[in-house]
């Protein structure tokens, strides 16, 4: 019958010094809140950086000083850097925030096997719908990256992501012609196709989208023996 004893004792009597120790006890459980505080604090502080630097790439300032961020964030200059190593520690974390909310609005519908028109339309208007979203901040970044290796090799990888996409949405249009067409089917989905149609050309959204429509449509339904 010792489990049974052994199980009373356990409930009428202190088993550990902490429970002998009330004041032990709320002590460990302050600190640990207290730490708790202090991590969301800090969780909130470095999300309060970086949306006050995505809000000054929207406002079309691409290289804010530390003390322009740091006044949108309601911080002191002299605190910015506790929540960020250095302004490109703080620039590649806004590019994570950025790939993060956009390479999930570009996924597509539509599948290789659909009409190559269907592809067409879709890609594209996922593909300027979503540049209308992050233009500032990706004008921003591209701009960044040319002085931080982080940026650069963030943009590498998410242009390879695009570029798999379409690489495989139009393997049947580019079957035996790849080598030749694919960079021109690129270029046209890309960010700065859409940019200089937008700025340069001061083209509308919808505009933009009929134009590399157009250019796709004459592009992937032109002469199969393109090699």
């Amino acid at each position: 019958m010792a489990a049974p004893v052994t199980a009373k004792l356990a409930a009428s009597e202190p088993a550990t010094p902490e429970l002998a120790m009330p004041g032990v006890a709320v002590s460990a459980a302050d600190s640990a809140a207290e730490s708790d505080g202090r991590r969301l604090r800090r969780e909130q502080n470095r999300e309060a950086v970086i949306d006050a630097l995505l809000a000054l790439f929207s406002a079309g300032q691409y290289q804010p000083s530390a003390a322009e961020i740091a006044a949108g964030a309601g911080l002191s200059p002299r605190s910015l850097f506790r929540y960020f190593d250095d302004v490109e520690d703080l620039y590649y974390a806004a590019a994570d925030r950025h790939h993060r909310v956009a390479l999930p609005l570009l996924q597509l519908s539509v599948s290789p096997q659909d009409q190559v028109a269907d592809k067409i339309q879709a890609v594209v208007h996922s593909r300027v719908r979503v540049f209308e979203r992050v233009a500032p901040t990706a004008r921003a970044l591209q701009a960044g990256a040319s002085r931080n290796e982080l940026l650069a090799a963030g943009l590498s990888r998410v242009r390879k992501v695009l570029r798999g996409q379409l690489s495989e949405l139009f393997a049947p249009e580019l079957a035996g012609r790849a080598a030749v067409m694919f960079p021109a089917v690129e270029v046209l989905c890309s960010f700065g196709s859409y940019d200089r149609l937008r700025r340069e050309s001061g083209l509308s959204p919808e505009a933009v989208t009929a134009t590399l429509v157009a250019a796709l449509t004459a592009l992937l339904n032109g002469d199969p023996d393109v090699s």
